[in-house]
This record gives structure tokens, C-alpha cells and sequence, in this order.
């Protein structure tokens, strides 16, 4: 069975969550037990769920008025797209004798071809026996040049005899002239030596790279077979496919692995099937993964990276609720301090540092107004949207540039004041976790130890209460989402901040507050500190 029932009485929403900024309801809730029950009969797949994969539901109202629900698991299980109880692919192309998977091998086999003259003991018995040769070419060179500097330095000497002869000088120069011409003729036989080893390598690089070339043909030909006939509806019973979308959205090529995610498949399914969509959810099944800070059994929003596109289609035509933070809000930005080089401002949560795509107020927007005759660029740092706190604002160039300067070697201090969703044992210390963005779901950033920056935060607990953590941050870095991954990752504070909805939980709010500033005036010299108060330590004994 993959359409679920639910026999029970439930209030039906009035407009599809929004996928990329929710809560899960009660509803979704039930159908997440549900699944984790069939789990439960389904030994077979936990060695490979158990590693990490993403489960969506989606609650659905068929043409009776029931509720039901579905599911879905992203990618494969096992190797197949098509077990019962959850919804089939958008498209099966796992067919053995089908065309994705006999081009697939034929690349496969390239991928062997490829791999095995990369790897063959000739390739490397050739390149061995170039640089041989050529170490020992450059050593009969040098010997054969020291020769040349020794008769040249006999001449000398003989020149400087009292019997020296114009017949005995032109004997001379005619060794001289035979040791320059008998160089040439070394180097010339030392290079023909190598010549047939080096053609015999450029065939072979070269075959490399043809195969290589007619392997990326293959693929790039493949890959844009496989999106064309992934081809989604939207509500309004309208069809696309992934090319099409992604072109229209943002000019790209898909992703590799898009429309495999459980939210593209639940909605593919419910319009096809004459299903409403009222709900939907998508949670992490197995290990905590580190890198992307996902958690056993935790909900997540969608993915922008592949989903973002085809979502962006595929809710065309169904009432959705609005997603917040692309939402327009009346927000007061406070001025704290301002002399004729640059102000203090304090900002709200829930408003941007910098214009975003959508034309919703910012900061910058607002000073722009404010401050009509500054210099670009007048925003010397920036916060997150859902970060409140203290800002410096430039309205010269010059002192951008000073503050810029501060920033790089380490001059200005900021002080964070956080709740963590726990509490931690330790009461204070330093975190340095590398951080690097993550390419398949951007602003979401990911600790990386090979290819990441260096990311360094300081710590000192204020007080836990309630299950709470109050916390000090002092950031030695300012990598984007630092404090906030440093926080969430398990190598880090393993603790979320209360109401980081990218890396922990969603809440009223996200209680991350840039409370202190310290730094030195570009023009006046003086050093300048700001303070921007939370009363978060009284709020800990009524958060449950």
C-alpha cells in the first residue's frame, strides 16, 4: 500500500506548509511514527539507511474528502526507487537493459579503460625511464661542459707562454671550435636517445585523454537524456522537465541527483494520482552526519540547491503559506551612534544586512536613506538575517577601508550572546572547526578539514537553566554561520542555538545577539565600545 490512511479526526490545513520554512504538524508527525514502524519490519534496509538518508510525508486529501498520507526515502534503497509502501521515482531509469543503465556501462567501461592505462605498469615504466635518461643526458652534458671549461682554461695558459706561436693559436681555437660542435652533437644524440620514449608517452597521454574527453561527451549526454525525461507537474496540471526548469529559474544545468529528493517525488505522485496536498515534512533517518549536521530523526526544510528550482514549479497552483524570510516586515533599525565618519547601528532579527534578491528592506536600504551623501561602501560587516545586534555603518571610503583593515588583522572585538538549545558541561574553551559552504545546499556552510577555512571561536557560559544554555561567544574568525555551526556540530558545542532552523530547531526567534563591539576610530583614533543589552538571562526560567 502507498496511499496511508488516517482514521482518526484531524483538523485540515488551510494552505500547504511552506517547504523550506515549517514546523511539522501533528499530522506529519503521525505519518513520521508510521514510517519508522515499517522500518522497523524492514531489517534488510538498516545497514544501508542507518549510514544517513532523508524520508519525507506528505499529508494529502483525495477526492472523498479523506486524509491520507505519504512517503517517500530520497535517491535509492538497496538500489531501487520502487519498494512498496513509499511513492515510485519520477522516472525509473534503473531498468538493467534500459537506455540510462547500457550507456551507463558503456561509461563504466571507460572509467576501466581509463583507470587501467592510468595505472598500467608501462605508463610507468616509460616516465621512469624519461627522467632517467634525462638525469643522465643533464650528468654526460655536465661532465662533457667541465671537459670544455678545463681546455678552455689550458688555452689560457698556453697563450701566456713566451713561445706562444699564432700557429700554435689556431690549433687552439680549432680544438675549441671542435669541442663546441662536439657538444651540440652530444646533446643531439642525448635527445634522439629519449626521443622514441617520449613519443610512445605522448601517444599514451594522448589516448588518455581523448578516452576522457569521449567519457565527459558520454556523461554531459547522459546526465541531459536523464533530466529531459524527468519531467514534474505542478498544480495547475502543467508539465516540465528538469532542463526546462532549472533553465528558466536560474540558467543552470541541474545538479547531479535532482528530482531523487523525497518532496519532488511526494508532490509528482500526489498530482498524478488526483491527491491535494495539505502538509509535508522531510526528516533525517540514521547516523548524525557531521558535515552536514543532520540529526537522527529531526525535520529539515528542503534543499535550495536542487529542490529550490523544481519546487519553485511544482507548487504552482496550490495555496502555500508564505515563507518569512522572503516575506516583507516593518522592522526598526536603532541608531546607537553616529559622528560625521560612521554610525552604530543595532538590528532587528529578521531583517538583511545587504539587499537580497527579493527587494526586502535591509540595512544598507535604510542607511542608504539616512546617510544620502556617503561614500560606497558604507557596510563594513554583515549579520546573519536572523542574527540581531551591532553593526558598523561607513560614510567614507577611507574608513571602510581603516575598519577593513581591523578586521583582517584581528583589531575589533565582538562580543555574541547566544541560548543553546541544552546545556553543555564545559563552561568555557575555544572551538576551531574549518568551514567551507555547502555546495548542494548554499547559505548552509559545513565543516571541512581538508578544503575549509580556518574558523576559530572563544566561549564562556553564563548560565544554564531549563534545559537551557546562555552562552558568551567571542569569534577569533568571521566565517559565515561560524558561531552557529560551532555551536550545532558535534565536534564543536554538539548544542544547537535555540531557534537556528538550519542546524537545530525552529523557534520564535533565533537567540543569537551581537552585544559588544569594540574597535578603533579611523579618523580620531580613540577606541570605541558598544553595548547592546538582551535580557535572556531572566527569559531562561520561563523557555520550557
Amino acid at each position: 500500500m502507498i496511499l496511508h490512511p488516517i482514521n482518526f479526526h484531524c483538523a485540515k490545513p488551510e494552505k500547504l506548509n511552506n517547504p523550506f520554512y515549517y514546523q511539522p504538524d501533528e499530522l506529519c508527525k503521525f505519518a513520521q511514527k508510521e514510517v519508522l514502524k515499517y522500518l522497523e519490519t524492514k531489517p534488510d534496509f538498516l545497514p544501508e539507511i542507518e549510514q544517513g538518508k532523508m524520508f519525507g510525508v506528505l499529508i494529502v486529501e483525495d477526492k472523498n474528502q479523506n486524509i491520507n498520507w505519504l512517503c517517500a526515502y530520497s535517491g535509492q534503497i538497496l538500489g531501487r526507487e520502487d519498494h512498496d509502501f513509499f511513492v515510485s521515482a519520477v522516472f525509473d531509469y534503473l531498468d538493467e537493459n534500459g537506455y540510462f543503465k547500457v550507456h551507463e556501462r558503456e561509461i563504466s567501461a571507460l572509467n576501466l579503460r581509463i583507470k587501467n592505462l592510468e595505472e598500467s605498469p608501462f605508463l610507468q615504466e616509460l616516465r621512469l625511464k624519461i627522467q632517467e635518461n634525462r638525469l643522465s643526458a643533464e650528468q654526460e652534458i655536465s661532465q662533457y661542459q667541465n671537459q670544455i671549461k678545463s681546455a678552455k682554461a689550458r688555452r689560457e695558459m698556453l697563450r701566456q707562454s713566451p713561445d706562444f706561436t699564432e700557429k700554435d693559436n689556431a690549433a687552439l681555437i680549432k680544438e675549441s671550435q671542435f669541442m663546441k660542435a662536439e657538444l651540440k652533437r652530444l646533446k643531439s644524440s642525448l635527445e634522439i636517445r629519449n626521443k622514441e620514449f617520449e613519443q610512445q608517452l605522448t601517444d599514451l597521454e594522448s589516448e588518455i585523454s581523448e578516452l576522457k574527453e569521449l567519457r565527459k561527451k558520454k556523461s554531459d549526454s547522459l546526465q541531459n537524456w536523464l533530466f529531459s525525461n524527468f519531467e514534474m507537474l505542478n498544480a495547475n496540471g502543467e508539465k516540465r522537465n528538469l532542463l526546462e526548469i532549472f533553465n528558466e529559474f536560474c540558467g543552470k544545468i541541474p545538479p547531479a541527483g535532482s528530482g531523487e529528493c523525497c518532496a519532488p517525488k511526494l508532490l509528482q505522485y500526489a498530482y498524478l494520482h488526483g491527491l491535494k496536498p495539505l502538509s509535508i515534512a522531510e526528516f533525517w533517518y540514521g547516523k548524525t552526519n557531521k558535515n552536514l549536521l543532520r540529526r537522527h530523526l529531526e525535520f529539515y526544510p528542503a534543499c535550495n540547491e536542487k529542490c529550490k528550482p523544481i519546487l519553485n514549479f511544482m507548487l504552482q497552483g496550490l495555496s502555500v503559506v508564505n515563507n518569512p524570510l522572503l516575506t516583507p516586515k516593518k522592522l526598526q533599525l536603532e541608531k546607537v551612534f553616529e559622528d560625521e565618519y560612521l554610525a552604530i547601528v543595532n538590528k532587528p532579527d529578521g531583517m538583511l544586512s545587504v539587499p537580497g534578491k527579493n527587494g526586502i528592506e535591509s540595512v544598507y536600504s535604510i542607511v542608504r536613506q539616512w546617510f544620502p551623501d556617503a561614500e560606497e561602501p558604507m557596510i563594513c560587516h554583515r549579520l546573519d538575517m536572523a542574527t540581531s545586534g551591532l553593526m558598523i555603518i561607513a560614510k567614507k571610503r577611507k574608513v571602510y577601508e581603516n575598519i577593513q583593515q581591523q578586521f583582517e588583522r584581528h583589531e575589533i572585538k565582538k562580543t555574541y550572546f547566544a541560548i543553546l538549545n541544552g546545556e553543555i558541561s564545559k563552561t568555557e574553551g575555544e572551538i576551531n572547526l574549518p568551514l567551507m559552504p555547502d555546495l548542494q545546499d548554499r547559505p548552509r556552510q559545513i565543516v571541512d578539514f581538508k578544503y575549509g577555512k580556518e574558523a576559530v571561536t572563544r566561549f564562556r557560559v553564563l548560565t544554564v537553566k531549563n534545559g537551557k544554555t546562555l552562552i558568551e561567544f567571542q569569534p577569533q574568525t568571521g566565517r559565515t554561520h561560524q558561531l552557529r555551526v560551532h555551536s550545532a556540530h558535534a565536534d564543536g558545542l554538539n548544542c544547537p542555538i535555540l531557534g537556528d532552523e538550519l542546524y537545530g530547531e525552529k523557534s520564535l526567534r533565533m537567540y543569537l545577539h551581537a552585544g559588544i563591539i569594540t574597535f578603533q576610530h579611523p579618523v580620531t583614533k580613540e577606541v570605541m565600545t558598544f553595548e547592546s543589552h538582551v535580557d535572556w538571562a531572566d527569559l531562561l526560567f520561563h523557555i520550557s
